[in-house]
């Protein structure tokens, strides 16, 4: 069984993403502990917080782990990085940019690809729009 690491991150124009490396357990795989999730997911949202900084945009960043072959269930940590969302205007029904990143953090559980590199049309429910990257972790071992 491989443990995946899904990171995401959707902000606004720009998408940042950051892959937090790989999560070991003792011999058989399992879940990294919540502490361990904590301290990764927050290195990935520091870097995508500093990444969106230096491009001067604002949105919404995403960070999600889920173990195994198919995705049966994940842990996600999320960070406002500036807006949440984008208001109503005369001319544009605005944006949920947290609905957004969890849309596509959605498409890449169904293909186990990056969101928006799928070979099918986007689901009802996708946006089928880039910027979501899975990174995999390598095999349980001690640490």
């Amino acid at each position: 069984m491989k443990i995946r690491l899904l990171v995401m991150g959707m902000l606004v124009a720009a998408i940042v993403a950051a892959n937090v490396g790989h999560v070991r357990a003792a011999s058989a795989p399992k879940p990294p502990s919540a502490k361990k999730f904590d301290d990764l997911a927050k290195s990935a949202l520091d870097a995508m917080k500093k990444r969106a900084a230096e491009l001067n945009v604002t949105g919404v960043a995403v960070v999600s782990y889920a173990q195994g072959d198919t995705i049966q269930g994940w842990t996600s940590r999320m960070a406002v990085v500036g807006r949440m969302k984008d208001d109503p205007t005369a001319t544009s029904k605005g944006n949920n940019l947290l609905g957004i990143a969890y849309a596509k953090s959605a498409e890449m559980a169904e293909t186990l690809q990056d969101s928006g590199t799928a070979k099918r049309p986007p689901m009802t429910g996708e946006f089928g729009w880039q910027g979501g990257v899975i990174g995999r972790g390598g095999p349980a071992t001690s640490s």
